[in-house]
Parts: C-alpha cells; sequence; structure tokens
C-alpha cells in the first residue's frame, strides 16, 4: 500500500512547490539589500517601480512607465532620472 501512495504523495508535494506564488517570484532580500545601498534618487526611483515588477515584465519600460510622471513632476531631472535608473534596474532585475 505505502508503494502506491507514496508516489502521489511526493507527486502533490513538488506540484504545490511549483504551484506556490513564491517559488516563482524574484528573490525579494536581496533586491531589497541591494536597494539599500543605492543612492536616495535610485531608491525613491527603486521605490516607485518595485511593485510593478512582475516575473514577465520588462524592467527598462516599467521604470520609465513609473519614472517619467516623477521628471514631468519636477521630483528630478531627466538627467539625473537617466543616472539613477541604471543602478535601480539592477536591482529591480532582482525580483524577477
Amino acid at each position: 500500500m505505502l508503494r502506491l501512495v507514496f508516489p502521489f504523495v511526493t507527486l502533490i508535494a513538488v506540484a504545490q512547490c511549483f504551484a506556490s506564488p513564491s517559488a516563482w517570484a524574484g528573490n525579494r532580500t536581496a533586491a531589497d539589500s541591494c536597494a539599500a545601498k543605492l543612492s536616495p534618487v535610485a531608491k525613491q526611483i527603486y521605490d516607485v517601480t518595485a511593485p510593478a515588477i512582475g516575473p514577465d515584465s520588462v524592467v527598462k519600460d516599467v521604470i520609465v512607465e513609473r519614472v517619467k510622471p516623477l521628471v514631468v513632476a519636477g521630483k528630478f531631472d531627466r538627467d539625473t532620472a537617466r543616472a539613477n535608473a541604471t543602478p535601480a534596474g539592477e536591482c529591480l532585475v532582482l525580483l524577477k
């Protein structure tokens, strides 16, 4: 009887691991650790953009979408945003 039950229990356990969102989510701890080392502007870009990053997101597109309104609002200029988007993007990739 155990020979028949064990493979099914193993299959169910493995399936649950792969089906859970955390199994497919990026490494949030590593991304947050990376973000802690960023400059204040890059950290702000990270904070604004991180909630929108998903497994299939194009990080550059999400950064542009989220940061453009901040530049238009005068929070920082375009050159500052561009210079700080790269280090923020390196941390955001870890979320994928």
